[in-house]
């Protein structure tokens, strides 16, 4: 599906990511994916917006949700969470690995790693050891984006089929600080579509 992304569709999912990262929470949310799409200027330009910025959602994505909310799990380092297990039935780790280090040299703890399988396009930005995964809504908000391009008879992927997709799902975060800003679905949903036929002509 990916691979039917514009450069300004992958964007926003990259973006997202950020944004999540930034406010400390996981996964990353149709909230994210919202204020990803607020930073492009198409999408920022709709008229049934009516203004809406990336300030004003940011803000009440930290008035609904906080800030580092994330789940320890996804945020923590896995070391941390051995270290204490270990810690809770008598063995100091790091005790251990000094008394490797002093009987067989300094590193010798230290293992060649696999070398990483080459990822492609989006995926490789979106992976490593601090991937912070996609909520289930927005995962059906990127899938709804490929069915609206499907339904609009287009062979890529825009930011405003993401929107549409993010319209279509409905329920997330995202859709409800739209609501709540007043925000008319079927207007945003006519702007996004004007915006992709015009793009396309």
């Amino acid at each position: 599906m990916f691979e039917r992304f514009t450069h300004a569709a992958r964007e926003v999912v990259v973006r997202a990511k950020t944004e999540a990262l930034d406010l400390g929470q996981a996964p990353v949310g149709t909230e994210h994916t919202l204020l990803a799409l607020l930073a492009d200027p198409t999408i920022a330009a709709a008229p049934a917006l009516k203004g809406l910025d990336a300030r004003t959602v940011r803000a009440e994505i930290i008035r609904r949700v906080g800030t580092g909310t994330a789940d320890p799990a996804a945020l923590a380092d896995p070391d941390d969470a051995d270290r204490e297990a270990l810690k809770a039935i008598g063995i100091d780790l790091d005790a251990v690995r000094r008394a490797i280090e002093e009987n067989f040299g300094p590193g010798s703890l230290h293992l060649p790693r696999p070398a990483a399988r080459k990822r492609k396009g989006l995926m490789r930005r979106l992976s490593g050891s601090n991937h912070t995964p996609l909520s289930p809504r927005n995962k059906k908000v990127l899938e709804l984006s490929l069915r609206e391009a499907l339904r609009l008879k287009h062979n890529f992927i825009a930011p405003e089929h993401i929107l549409l997709g993010l319209l279509r799902e409905g329920n997330g975060l995202a859709a409800q600080i739209l609501s709540a800003n007043g925000v008319d679905f079927t207007a945003l949903r006519d702007d996004a579509t004007r915006s992709l036929k015009s793009a396309a002509a």
